[in-house]
């Protein structure tokens, strides 16, 4: 086997207990002991943030973004610490870095921050003397001298720029799930798991609700050429390559895989709303005079439909995080008023459905089918929003497993037999 500079990231249930910690650990060693040097990120155990959240919100109604940040990055230290404690007693020689002591320089953006530079020195002196570098995933240190955290997702996005920046072969993720699937087994359990998708692919599955990436990692992996291993700490088994360059012959296990697929997936997002502003003024300047304020406000809208001009006015509804409704509606409302639209509805019953698939882009009819198969099986669809290789509607969510079942099977995604594997908890 050649030897290889690799990143590992390892998420929250697999550092969740000292048993998974040394579990891990023993995996690190082992790469460790084939000749790999071998950076490792860790998330914080379990639920450790969302613990940290529910303190913050007891003592305080409305939290300071730079203390949440100093509070939150605590949980990345536990972790990278005890694991190098483990790692000792694997006879693993490894040291602990936080994010600003790798130099991960962010913006000043706290709790969302975005990354600007990776310097990385330490971890370049450490695995020169052949140690383990363990990093705190999540945060870093912004242009102010500020600890900054990177939003949902961070570890992930940590992972990939350490990866971009040492020139790393691979960028391993470890999760709870053994790859990616082409649905959720949970509402599938025909759903398969793909040996490799392109980054465009895994984009869209990102962006569409697949929780396995963060979508921000996924876009830094493709802009650095950053292949990605989609992998389980659970049974480390091989898992999901994302990568532009299909992997050799043998480094992925094609069981069951489909050859060259037009669809890769089923993907489903039930976490947003509607928003709907009836009658507004049909002329220029309208949407940015509603759209604007929304970006402002930090609310990330997804899709848009406005329906055709009658008696001068139009009905536009728009889709958000259920998290963002309240914003959403309280700044609509005042846009309302101020350009003499008819009023603000919306609905948080509702589910987002997606067909992706790089196959697609030369496959004519793949949305009339998804509609025909939709239509047969009495879903309705609400809203549409397409790209070269998605397809996305909105449905009742009470009809949310109906259409996922039936667009897997329509386009030939089951697998032979029931996915078996333990599935984690979702919160």
């Amino acid at each position: 086997m050649s030897v290889a500079l690799i990143v590992q990231k390892y998420g929250g249930t697999s550092v969740a207990d000292p048993e998974r910690m040394r579990r891990v650990a023993r995996h690190v060693a082992d790469a460790r002991g084939e000749g790999h040097d071998l950076v490792v990120v860790v998330s914080a155990m379990g639920k450790a943030t969302d613990n940290l959240i529910q303190l913050a919100r007891q003592v305080s109604a409305d939290p300071p973004g730079r203390e949440m940040d100093m509070l939150l990055t605590t949980g990345e230290r536990i972790s990278m610490a005890l694991l190098c404690m483990a790692l000792h007693d694997a006879g693993v020689e490894a040291v602990s870095f936080t994010g600003s002591q790798v130099g991960i320089i962010t913006d000043t953006t706290h709790t969302r921050a975005k990354i600007l530079e990776v310097r990385g020195d330490r971890v370049r002196d450490a695995l020169s003397a052949g140690k383990v570098a363990v990093v705190a995933g999540f945060q870093g240190v912004s242009t102010d001298r500020e600890i900054t955290t990177l939003g949902r997702g961070g570890s992930d996005t940590t992972a990939v720029a350490l990866a971009a920046a040492f020139g790393a072969d691979a960028c391993e993720i470890y999760t709870d799930v053994t790859g990616v699937f082409s649905a959720d087994p949970r509402l599938v359990p025909r759903a398969r798991k793909l040996a490799w998708l392109q980054f465009d692919e895994m984009l869209e599955m990102a962006g569409a609700g697949s929780k396995v990436l963060a979508l921000r990692a996924v876009e830094f992996a493709r802009n650095h050429e950053v292949p990605i291993h989609v992998r389980s700490s659970f049974t480390w088994e091989p898992g999901t390559w994302v990568s532009d360059q299909r992997p050799p012959a043998g480094a992925i296990r094609e069981d069951g895989a489909m050859e060259d697929p037009v669809i890769s997936g089923v993907v489903h997002d039930a976490s947003e709303a509607k928003v709907t502003v009836l009658s507004v003024p049909d002329r220029p300047g309208v949407s940015a005079a509603i759209f604007e304020p929304l970006a402002a406000g930090g609310v990330n809208v997804d899709m848009i439909v406005q329906n055709t001009s009658t008696a001068g006015t139009t009905d536009l509804s728009f889709t958000c995080p259920t998290t963002d409704l309240a914003t959403a509606e309280r700044i609509v409302r005042a846009v309302a008023t101020e350009i003499g639209a008819g009023g603000v509805t919306h609905d948080d019953a509702i589910a987002k459905v997606s067909l992706v698939g790089a196959g697609m882009k030369s496959s004519p009819g793949i949305a009339a089918k998804m509609f025909r198969v939709l239509a047969d099986h009495g879903v309705n669809i609400e809203m549409i929003s397409t790209s070269t290789i998605r397809i996305s509607v909105v449905v009742a969510a009470p009809m949310l497993q109906t259409a996922v079942r039936a667009l897997h099977t329509a386009f030939d995604l089951d697998a032979d037999a029931d996915y078996s594997a333990p599935l984690p908890e979702r919160s």
